[in-house]
């Protein structure tokens, strides 16, 4: 049975999450039954991230399996036709080896957070970005976030429900930078690593708000981070800010394309 991987972007709202689950609508669900359109079921399809309710994304992977050999543009074609109406998308199809998988064989992955700090009540960004309605001092964010950068125990940033065997992980780039759109201004995070703690990103970004705000110094966040301890992180930031951002494998499956 060839094997596809699937480059997917989606808008979170109306949706669980990622993972499939019984009677409610998600990410995972919409793909496998466009795929069934395509050829008898049922149809599992595993992801590189399992991203969480509300949660977007730009550049998810994932890869299926199929009884027929199709032309990666065919099938990209047929599923995002019958996708319609969900916001899930497939942007982009390559023809992957028997063996490679989304999750396993990827080395990285990226994250993007988006925040407003507009005061005016957002209308078209409504629901894609966290609005704080206040400026956020970026010195001071980037000076708490210096100290999650590396290979820590990052115990106190993760889910009290965070299944991961360890909470050691290596932070390999956390930058913050602010960005003049249409729409008014936004600080972006930007953060890169092999991979995440469930709410990692998420318990980062919502402590981070704390030090722009000025409710926090930058040296509380080494301080949480010793504790080790799930109470002695900030507020956890909302979902909908929150994007995928990209998947790293050794050789990009969608080079060729």
């Amino acid at each position: 049975m060839p094997r596809y991987a699937l480059q997917v972007e989606y808008h979170g709202a109306p949706f669980v999450g990622w993972q499939r689950q019984t009677d409610q609508p998600s990410v995972q669900g919409a793909i496998e039954a466009a795929l069934a359109r395509l050829e008898p079921g049922p149809h599992t399809i595993a992801a590189a991230g399992r991203t969480d309710a509300g949660v977007h994304a730009l550049a998810q992977v994932a890869h299926c399996d199929m009884a027929r050999d199709w032309s990666p543009f065919r099938l990209s074609e047929a599923l995002n036709y019958h996708l319609k109406p969900a916001p899930v998308a497939i942007t982009a199809c390559a023809r992957v080896a028997d063996d490679w998988h989304a999750r396993f064989s990827a080395t990285g992955r990226r994250y993007l957070f988006r925040v407003s700090t507009r005061r005016a009540p957002l209308t078209i960004e409504a629901g894609r970005v966290w609005h704080v309605r206040r400026d956020l001092d970026l010195d001071a964010m980037r000076a708490g976030a210096a100290h999650l950068v590396g290979h820590h125990d990052f115990t106190t940033f993760r889910s009290t429900i965070c299944q991961a065997a360890s909470p050691v992980k290596t932070l390999d780039r956390l930058e913050i930078e602010e960005i003049a759109t249409p729409t008014g201004r936004e600080v972006h995070f930007r953060l890169a690593a092999r991979s995440f703690l469930h709410n990692q990103v998420r318990s980062f970004i919502g402590t981070l708000e704390r030090v722009g705000a000025g409710a926090w110094h930058p040296d509380q966040v080494r301080a949480a981070l010793a504790a080790r301890d799930r109470a002695a992180c900030g507020p956890v930031a909302p979902p909908h800010g929150l994007y995928l951002a990209g998947v790293v494998y050794p050789e990009d499956p969608f080079a060729q394309d």
